[in-house]
């Protein structure tokens, strides 16, 4: 039987929710090598919500600092086609500093491994995750209105550095799929411990929305999919109604029925917790939004006027080459679009929505 432990926290006092967690999933980490994987989606400030807070990562690395590893490694490769903003955006969500001289840019080194063809036939993955004996993953508690909930098994994506993450939305050409290559990302190289951030969480079109809710709690399991199947209970989601999860299932990573699941803890579903707008409703057996899932025809980006400064970057970051701003706001060809979110997620105003 798979545990998930739900312990109160706050970001002032996050240490006990973190000490109760290795005791709970305990690892041998003296003299091994330990990387310790944040969700940096990009540059963001700590209070928005957008990565895991730095409170969550100082207190996972003196944690594992006590334990007597021999090397100590913290790293992400944020959602961004280059190498060169990863210290930029480790030092403006204050990330850099938690991390407490062990931060390493991981995209700066990575290994071929044979992926699946039905997505590309080989990925490029850091070496850091590779050579790491441990690898502990900490996720933050929010919505992605590709995959419903952005959790344990979605922030192993991060493990592919540079374009080849927009490439893979690209080869994928439906939300479905893309659900499914995200389980192949994560099977690479699965996590042995998950600490996530759920002390504020992100509801609506996540995952970098402006909405966030205050949770209070720290999640932690030693597996992925009865992680992201409590999380999305908390969320009022049936699990069993993602694909992903589904085919993390069938893979034999884990299981998502809750019957299965031993909590330490107490499980509560958030009220009125905002889903995604058009993929959250998936999960209610929508027949129009389930062809969605299927399809590349239902929504399109659109900026909203009052936030949008003009900046370009969802132009320069589009993997299909579908934005442009002929006038004052970006424009969709939307014959290119391949409705992967990149634009949204990236978006340092937050004024990107897929309608």
């Amino acid at each position: 039987m798979s545990k998930v432990m739900i312990h109160a926290a706050t970001y002032a006092d996050v240490r006990p929710a973190v000490e109760r967690a290795f005791a709970l999933f305990p690892i041998v980490l003296k003299g091994k090598k330990v990387l310790i994987k944040p969700n940096l989606l990009r540059g963001s400030r700590a209070e928005e919500g957008v990565v895991t807070h730095p409170a969550v990562l100082r207190a996972v690395v003196e944690k594992v600092e006590s334990l007597g590893p021999a090397q100590i490694v913290v790293g992400d490769n944020p959602g961004l086609f280059g190498y060169g903003a990863n210290e930029q955006c480790f030092e403006q969500t204050g990330l850099m500093a938690a991390a407490k001289g062990h931060y390493r840019n991981i995209g700066n080194d990575a290994r071929s491994l044979a992926f699946n063809p039905a997505f590309a036939p080989r990925v490029s993955i850091s070496q850091a995750v590779l050579e790491a004996d441990v690898v502990i993953s900490l996720p933050k508690f929010k919505t992605h209105g590709l995959t419903v909930i952005t959790g344990a098994i979605k922030n192993s994506y991060g493990m592919l550095p540079g374009a080849q993450k927009a490439q893979i939305h690209k080869a994928a050409g439906t939300p479905q799929r893309f659900q499914e290559a995200v389980v192949e990302v994560f099977r690479l190289r699965v996590p042995d411990l998950f600490i996530m951030d759920a002390v504020v969480g992100m509801e609506g079109n996540g995952p970098a929305s402006p909405d966030l809710r205050d949770i209070g709690v720290i999640l932690a399991a030693d597996n992925a999919v009865a992680m992201d199947a409590v999380m999305a209970h908390m969320m009022g989601c049936p699990p069993e109604r993602l694909p992903f999860l589904q085919k993390a299932k069938a893979l034999g990573l884990g299981d998502y029925d809750l019957a299965g699941i031993e909590i330490d803890g107490e499980l509560r579903t958030i009220p009125n917790f905002k889903l995604p707008s058009l993929a959250g409703e998936a999960i209610a057996g929508n027949a129009t939004i389930q062809a969605f899932l299927h399809s590349k025809t239902v929504l399109r980006p659109k900026a909203d006027p009052s936030l949008c400064t003009a900046c370009g970057t969802c132009v320069t970051q589009c993997p299909a080459e579908a934005l442009s701003i002929p006038e004052a706001l970006p424009q969709v060809d939307a014959d290119k679009c391949i409705v992967c979110f990149c634009c949204q997620e990236i978006c340092p105003e937050k004024a990107i929505t897929l309608q």
